[in-house]
């Protein structure tokens, strides 16, 4: 999975980026000419668990990309803009961070800390941008000399496009029957890319649990599908640097149960509406993202296409029986073992063997 960082200059994207991914990149203004990436492991107690049980040779967590994207708005030229919407190009979800804290060390961008401001800036300039490309597109179509029947289809999908995009509403919102679906994915449509929105608060505005404008901030986000995460970036960033086993009492200090990668990955699972299984042995304990409602064959093929295609069946059981059986064996033993044909939709959470034959 590939997750872009976007926001206004001098906001906290790197530091979020460090956050989620500890690679330790340069902050502050002009720090970066390009995108930095970095990859995540995806933190699971699950793993953690069946690996006590199975001892592999080999764990592997379910991993996500960041791509940390050059501040975009404020003072943006040309060129930015160009390898702004470049670097977001082909990422499964975007999250913008929106500052909300007041430095006079780093002052914001635009001069007052306004976070209302701030969301609707970058979100009016993905609209923009998203009107433009789609009137280019109308402008070939209309002006085409063969009014074919596929051309009408996507005359009609566009013009819904743009009759929503004119009202402001991000696509992300908007209800495309299966095939008008299908025939978007041609495009780069920026603002049907699922957003999270990331607020970077201050230490104290942290512990009081509130920020100005936060209300309308969380009715303007669900408005619009948004979950809402709020972050104290540099602090949680220097927490990261600590042994894993002495973060927790840093964290609690700060009211968080959890890291940041857990919990911005746990919102962006529910919110893209992704789900894991596990494969395991002593050669590898290993998680497996999928769409919710993926039947045992596909879900096969996420491993390998030939398993996809030889499927015979799924031995299957949940993470919960399993663990309070304590072993396969036992698990068996109590019937919490199943077989499953190809049309099974499986569940988060289940560890599964495929049979195959190719």
């Amino acid at each position: 999975m590939k997750i872009g960082i976007i926001g206004l200059p001098q906001v906290g994207k790197t530091t979020l980026f460090n956050l989620l991914t500890e690679a330790g990149a340069a902050t502050g203004f002009g720090s970066k000419d390009k995108a930095n990436v970095g990859v995540a492991n995806v933190p699971d107690e699950r793993i953690d668990y069946l690996s006590s049980v199975f001892q592999p040779r080999k764990t592997t967590y379910a991993q996500i990309e960041f791509i940390d994207i050059a501040g975009f708005g404020a003072g943006s030229n040309g060129r930015d803009t160009r390898e702004f919407l470049s670097a977001l190009q082909n990422v499964d979800a975007v999250v913008q961070v929106v500052r909300a804290f007041d430095s006079d060390v780093v002052p914001h961008a635009l001069g007052e800390v306004d976070v209302m401001r701030d969301v609707d800036l970058l979100q009016s300039e993905l609209v923009l941008t998203d009107l433009a490309l789609l009137e280019t597109r109308l402008e070939r179509l209309n002006n085409g000399r063969v009014k074919v029947k596929e051309n009408k289809l996507e005359l009609a999908l566009l013009e819904k496009c743009r009759a929503h995009l004119e009202a402001e509403e991000p696509l992300t919102q908007v209800e495309f029957t299966q095939d008008e679906a299908a025939a978007l994915r041609q495009y780069t449509f920026y603002t049907a890319i699922p957003m999270v929105l990331s607020v970077n608060l201050d230490e104290e505005q942290l512990a009081a649990g509130t920020q100005g404008r936060q209300a309308e901030l969380a009715a303007w986000a669900a408005a619009r599908g948004m979950p809402v995460i709020p972050i104290c970036g540099k602090l949680e960033e220097e927490i990261i640097t600590l042994a894993p086993e002495e973060r927790a009492p840093f964290l609690a200090d700060l009211g968080l149960e959890e890291t940041g990668i857990a919990r911005l990955a746990r919102t962006v699972y529910r919110h893209l509406g992704l789900i894991s299984y596990f494969t395991v042995g002593q050669d590898e304990v290993r998680a497996w993202t999928i769409a919710a409602g993926t039947n045992a064959r596909q879900a096969a093929g996420k491993i390998h296409s030939d398993i996809e295609r030889g499927f015979i069946r799924a031995e299957v059981v949940g993470y919960e029986d399993f663990k309070e059986a304590g072993s396969m064996n036992r698990a068996k033993e109590k019937g919490l073992c199943r077989l499953e044909g190809k049309e099974y939709i499986v569940r988060d959470g289940d560890i599964i063997s495929f049979r195959f034959n190719v």
